[in-house]
């Protein structure tokens, strides 16, 4: 059964949102200030890495990490100055 997650941070003075629709084949989407600027699948529940920049002066690169499963989704936002991740938390709609 599918189902959408949402996931949201600020960071650098930029909005960074994650969708991750679970199922056979989950599917990431990635939004960076509202613009589509990643989309990945994997298979089942495997951790799937979105590489994306941020519009900054030079640009930044980072990456978002989704794990689908099992259980509920998570998401982190690594960054080079950050390299251990910080966590998305989960936004409602």
């Amino acid at each position: 059964m599918k189902a959408r997650h949402h996931f949201h941070i600020d960071y650098r003075g930029h909005s960074v949102s994650a969708t991750v629709q679970t199922g056979h084949t989950p599917v990431v989407e990635v939004l960076v200030d509202g613009k589509e600027t990643g989309r990945a699948t994997s298979r089942d529940d495997r951790p799937v890495a979105v590489d994306i920049e941020l519009p900054t002066d030079p640009p930044t690169p980072v990456t978002v990490r989704a794990t689908p499963g099992p259980g509920v989704p998570r998401c982190l936002l690594l960054a080079p100055d950050h390299p251990e991740g910080h966590v998305m938390p989960p936004r409602t709609y």
